[in-house]
């Protein structure tokens, strides 16, 4: 095990995720325009609070996932960085009489991922608020301390501008708090059920088969792919759907292995990590509707698995 793997688990670690996108909307039409564009409803978000949401395209395929913060005067957009661009390009094509704003202010914030289960003692230690609500946050002087977690774990982001970056890890570092890596935080969300937009979550799926539907708000009126969504929620029309699976060896499957129940193919595995913990492979892996009650019994090669729960976030 890794001194930042030990730490996720057991105690508290913090990895820079400053490369996330970060996007604010600004204008008297922002909450207007993004509550027609997310899966999630925007409109009633207060000052303080966040959600979890999609972006979806006209033909339902979730484009990428997001954080959205409400602040008093401006929203503010957290996603992969592999989406950034992407967003902005999406939301921009739709401005056209809206009184919007948006910028992509990535280079000027920092954001610092703190996880595990003491982080709640660690930020109060360093004089900072510890909001309870998921997605919720709290300021402290120019930092947002919001209740986001890569791992699905207990777990914070600190944003703030990026030239606070090094007073931020120095207090850290001071506080004794370990440093992961990026494979550190990917064992640990795995290990937890906790899917990611770009591995597990891609244009490929429809929003019911990620299992997410905390990023949905079904009764909310209109929004861009919500036809789709909604005619998937009335026919109960998928056919798989992500969950967490066991599987008894020691060697990850790559993406795209198959899992087999009998010798009909019945789950294709999207990440896959051994797990230090168990002493065993983790993965999420998409699965056919008929097996994807917990306890099901699956293979791989000559390894047994089992599919052992939903995912989160």
């Amino acid at each position: 095990m890794t001194p930042g793997y030990t730490a996720l688990r057991k105690r508290a670690a913090w990895l820079d995720l400053s490369a996330r996108g970060k996007i604010r909307v600004t204008g008297e039409d922002r909450a207007r325009l993004l509550h027609a564009m997310a899966t999630n409803h925007i409109q009633q978000l207060k000052p303080g609070e966040g959600c979890y949401t999609f972006f979806l395209n006209a033909q339902g395929r979730i484009l990428c996932d997001a954080n959205i913060l409400c602040f008093e005067d401006h929203f503010l957009i957290d996603t992969e960085p592999e989406t950034r661009g992407k967003l902005y390009e999406h939301l921009d094509r739709y401005i056209i009489a809206d009184d919007v704003v948006i910028e992509d202010q990535t280079d000027q914030w920092m954001t610092i991922a703190l996880e595990g289960p003491h982080t709640p003692q660690v930020l109060r230690e360093l004089g900072l608020p510890v909001p309870e609500a998921p997605y919720s946050f709290g300021t402290h002087e120019s930092w947002a301390i919001a209740r986001l977690s890569v791992t699905g774990a207990e777990g914070f982001f600190i944003l703030g501008p990026a030239v606070e970056k090094t007073a931020l890890l120095t207090q850290l570092s001071e506080a004794q708090v370990v440093e992961g890596t990026a494979e550190d935080f990917r064992v640990v969300r795995i290990e937890n059920g906790q899917p990611r937009y770009g591995e597990e979550i891609t244009e490929r799926y429809l929003v019911q088969e990620t299992g997410q539907l905390q990023a949905v708000h079904f009764s909310k009126g209109c929004y861009l792919g919500q036809e789709i969504v909604e005619r998937v929620r009335s026919r109960a029309q998928i056919h798989r759907v992500l969950r967490k699976v066991e599987i008894d060896t020691t060697v990850p499957p790559p993406a795209g292995a198959r899992l087999k129940v009998g010798v009909a193919d019945t789950a294709e595995i999207a990440s896959a990590v051994f797990s230090p913990a168990l002493g065993k492979v983790v993965a999420l892996a998409y699965v056919r509707i008929a097996h994807a009650e917990p306890g099901t019994g699956l293979t791989w090669e000559d390894a047994n698995a089992r599919v052992v729960g939903q995912t989160g976030h």
